[in-house]
């Protein structure tokens, strides 16, 4: 009974009145990595190493589906560009007949624009968004690089439309190489309108 008594003043716990091991405090904690299993550690980082693989092949793999849909929706555009610089004086006539608008305007938008496919999508979207050619031209050199989705959206024309979807797949200017048979000439919506 003093023994106990003498434990309770002390705060000593009773197992030890019993002979009893007092209990190792640091067993439940975890083991850093010099303490886990090596075998266990390498099979940890192998399958973080496949996790990352799988999600850096993932992202390669939709960037390049994005770029190939991207390419393959204005695939017309590498001959358009081939055959308006080998012929620009023609390429000029050909913009002016197709969206009545005069040389000057012409030269306009072609000095602003890097590639003959460029003035033509210019006047497109212009006559698309019925804005004028001018803004359109702003909103070309705001948001190039972005994409034609982009600069299509900025003028109110959804990507996803079946007239956005149409100048995807073809151009009306050279007709003899990029129209359906027996298709007449183009559908636009302006004929004429000379928007400045």
């Amino acid at each position: 009974d003093e023994v106990h008594a003498m434990s309770r003043r002390i705060n000593i716990p009773r197992f030890i009145d019993l002979g009893i091991d007092p209990p190792d405090h640091g067993a439940g904690r975890l083991l850093d990595d010099s303490q886990r299993d090596p075998e266990r550690i390498v099979k940890e980082m192998e399958v973080q190493m496949r996790l990352f693989k799988t999600v850096f092949m993932a992202s390669i793999l939709f960037m390049a589906f994005s770029s190939a849909a991207e390419a393959g929706d204005f695939d017309w555009m590498k001959d358009f560009n081939i055959r308006g610089e080998v012929d620009p004086t023609g390429f000029r006539a050909r913009l002016a007949a197709r969206f009545q608008v005069g040389d000057v305007q012409i030269k306009t938008v072609l000095n602003n624009v890097e590639k003959p496919a460029d003035a033509y999508m210019v006047l497109r979207l212009a006559e698309m968004s019925d804005r004028p050619t001018s803004y359109v031209v702003k909103q070309y050199r705001a948001h190039r690089g972005k994409g034609w989705g982009v600069l299509a959206r900025t003028l109110g024309i959804k990507p996803g439309s079946r007239e956005f979807h149409a100048l995807k797949r073809r151009q009306d200017l050279y007709e003899d190489r990029h129209r359906g048979k027996g298709k007449g000439k183009g559908k636009g919506k302006s004929k004429g309108k000379g928007r400045k």
